[in-house]
C-alpha cells in the first residue's frame, strides 16, 4: 500500500487559492453584511452516512489561506472510517472565514473522501492477495493530483500521473507505429533514463511480442480469466521480473477472479469516476 502523501505547499496553495477565488469572486455578499463578521466561533463537521475519511489537510489549509489564526482540529485520521453523525473536525476561525471557505473545503473533503471510500471497496475485495489496486489518468481536470491522494488514502496505488512519467504504449499507439515491436523501437531511441516501457496487450500473441521486445510491464487489457491465467504464466516463465497488469471492465463482481489469475496490479478508472460523494456538514456553534 502507497504512503498517502499531500502534493508539496508549493503545488497545494495555488490550486487552494484558485478554488477559492472562484467561489468568492468579487465578495461574499452573504457574509459581509451579517453584524460581528470578525468574532471568533467554532463549527463542526459531521458526517452524514459513514464512509473513509479523506482530505481533512486539505481542508485545514483551505482555512489556514483564508486566516492564518483559524485552528482546524481532526478528531479522524485520514484513512479511518467514519459513522454516520460523527464529529470528524472542529475550526475556530471568526465568522467570515467560517463562512467562505466552508463550501471549497467541503466540497474538496466529501469528493475525495468519496473517492477514497470506494477504493477501499475494491481494495478489500483483494486485500488477502498480493495484487495492487492501480488508479488511472481518468481524473478530473485541475483535481487529479488530489483525486489520486484520495486513492491512496484509501489503500491504492497510484499509477502515472502524467504523460511525462512513464511510457504506456496503447493501442491507438500500436496502430499508429504500425505494431508493437516498431512501437518500441522507435520510444527507445528517444526515451530518457530511467523511464520504464508498459505495453497494452488484447491477445496472447501481442503478449509475446512485447517480452520479445524486453517491455517492463505487460498489461493484460480486456481479456478473459482464462486467457489471462495463460498469458501470466507465458510471462512468468520468458522474464519473471515483468510485472503484469490487467485492465478493462473491472467491477467489484470481477476483480477477485481477476486477482486469483496472478497478476501484480490490477488499474481501473472505477473509485474515482464512479464514486459518489462522501455527504459531510458543517455546523456552527450558535451562543
Amino acid at each position: 500500500m502507497s504512503k498517502p502523501t499531500l502534493p508539496p505547499r508549493i503545488v497545494l496553495d495555488p490550486l487552494l487559492i484558485q478554488w477559492l477565488q472562484e467561489d468568492i469572486g468579487r465578495g461574499d455578499r452573504s457574509t459581509q453584511g451579517l453584524p460581528n463578521v470578525d468574532r471568533v466561533a467554532t463549527a463542526v463537521w459531521i458526517a452524514k452516512e459513514t464512509g473513509v475519511v479523506a482530505a481533512l489537510p486539505i481542508a485545514k489549509r483551505v482555512f489556514e489561506l483564508l486566516n492564518p489564526e483559524a485552528k482546524f482540529q481532526p478528531f479522524a485520521d485520514e484513512g479511518a472510517t467514519c459513522g454516520s453523525g460523527q464529529t470528524i473536525a472542529e475550526i475556530t476561525a471568526d465568522l467570515a472565514t467560517l463562512l467562505m471557505g466552508e463550501r471549497t473545503a467541503l466540497n474538496l473533503a466529501m469528493r475525495l473522501s468519496g473517492i477514497a471510500t470506494a477504493t477501499r471497496t475494491y481494495v478489500d475485495c483483494i486485500a488477502d492477495l498480493p495484487t495492487q489496486l492501480v488508479d488511472t489518468r481518468k481524473t478530473t481536470p485541475g483535481l487529479r493530483l488530489l483525486e489520486k491522494y484520495a486513492t491512496t488514502v484509501g489503500g491504492g496505488v497510484n499509477h502515472r500521473v502524467g504523460l511525462d512519467d512513464a511510457v504506456m504504449i496503447k493501442d491507438n499507439h500500436i496502430a499508429a507505429a504500425g505494431g508493437i515491436t516498431a512501437a518500441i523501437e522507435g520510444i527507445r531511441l528517444q526515451m530518457p533514463y530511467p523511464l520504464t516501457i508498459e505495453v497494452e496487450t488484447e491477445s496472447l500473441a501481442q503478449v509475446k511480442e512485447a517480452i520479445e521486445c524486453q517491455a517492463d510491464i505487460i498489461m493484460l487489457d480486456n481479456m478473459h480469466p482464462d486467457l489471462m491465467r495463460q498469458a501470466v504464466a507465458i510471462i512468468r516463465t520468458a522474464n519473471p521480473r515483468i510485472k503484469i497488469e490487467a485492465s478493462g471492465n473491472i467491477t467489484l463482481n470481477t476483480i477477485r477472479q481477476v486477482a486469483e489469475t496472478g497478476v501484480d496490479y490490477i488499474s481501473t478508472s472505477a473509485p474515482i469516476t464512479r464514486s459518489h460523494w462522501l455527504d459531510l456538514s458543517m455546523r456552527i456553534a450558535t451562543n
